[in-house]
C-alpha cells in the first residue's frame, strides 16, 4: 500500500466537522418562535390563546381549558401544574406569559 493511499483512506475514516459562523449561529436564533405579544389570563384565555404559549399545543389547551371548566377559575398561576403534562420545568417556562385576573405576573403569583 502506498502512502498516499493510505492517507487517503485515512482522510475518508476521519469525521467530518463542522464549524459555524457567527452569522450561522445568529440566523439559527432567529428561527425560534417569538413569544406571545400579549399576557395570557389563564382565567379567561381561549384554547387558541394558549396555544401561541412556548409548548402548548392543540391538546394541552383544550386541557387547561377542560380542566378551568370542570374546577372554576385557578387561583394561583401553580395551579397549572395540577394538569396533566404541565411539570414544573413546563410551568416555569409559561410563567413568564402568565396572569390571573388581569393581575401583572409578580402579583398574580402571590396571589
Amino acid at each position: 500500500m502506498t502512502r498516499s493511499m493510505l492517507a487517503l483512506m485515512l482522510a475518508l475514516s476521519l469525521p467530518i466537522v463542522s464549524v459555524s459562523s457567527p452569522r450561522a449561529h445568529a440566523s439559527m436564533q432567529e428561527a425560534r418562535p417569538a413569544p406571545p405579544a400579549q399576557i395570557v389570563n389563564v382565567n379567561s384565555a381561549t384554547v387558541a390563546q394558549f396555544e401561541a404559549l412556548p409548548g402548548i399545543g392543540p391538546s394541552m389547551a383544550q386541557r387547561i381549558v377542560t380542566y378551568r371548566d370542570k374546577n372554576g377559575p385557578f387561583k394561583k398561576l401553580e395551579d397549572l401544574m395540577n394538569i396533566q403534562g404541565i411539570g414544573e420545568k413546563s410551568f416555569l417556562k409559561l410563567r413568564p406569559f402568565l396572569t390571573i385576573g388581569g393581575q401583572g405576573d409578580a402579583k398574580a403569583a402571590k396571589n
